[in-house]
């Protein structure tokens, strides 16, 4: 199996299950309702909401330079986007992105993966993706713990 198919099972696992770190983004997102999503966490952290909009943002921007379509880096609005759609509709761009980035890893060359990739510090296409596997994992325990303290119950 080619190093850029083990990244791409890796998300896809990440994402749909099953994953080794637990529940997959997918179960931890299923059954949260709107208003779930939009409960300030008590700690003044971002919301279920905002996290989901910025895994997606994230997983955008590394697609985005793995075609080199991307050569800056992303602004903290587009980091962050403002929760502006609505809910199932966030989910389904969630869904959307990590599909598209998995299938630009699948057929992202893997002699590639050494390269540098567009404006990173010194990072290679291999770090940057895995760097956004990681990312993605971190934000989904953050959710995890956000939806446990807004229901009280265990995911």
């Amino acid at each position: 199996m080619l190093e850029t198919q083990r990244i791409a099972d890796q998300l896809r696992r990440l994402y749909d299950g099953p994953s080794w770190l637990g529940p997959s983004v997918r179960e931890i997102v299923s059954d949260i309702t709107a208003e779930r999503a939009a409960f300030p966490p008590a700690n003044g952290c971002h919301t279920i909401w905002e996290l989901v909009l910025h895994i997606t943002a994230t997983l955008r921007l590394a697609r985005e330079r793995l075609s080199a379509r991307t050569i800056r880096d992303h602004t903290m609005e587009e980091s962050w986007p403002v929760v502006s759609d609505a809910w199932p509709e966030v989910l389904a761009e969630l869904e959307a992105e990590t599909l598209a980035i998995e299938e630009a890893i699948r057929s992202f060359p893997a002699e590639r993966l050494d390269e540098r990739a567009p404006a990173t510090e010194p990072q290679t296409f291999y770090i940057l993706l895995h760097g956004a596997i990681q990312h993605t994992a971190y934000h989904a325990g953050q959710i995890a713990l956000l939806k446990k303290e807004s229901t009280g119950r265990p995911i």
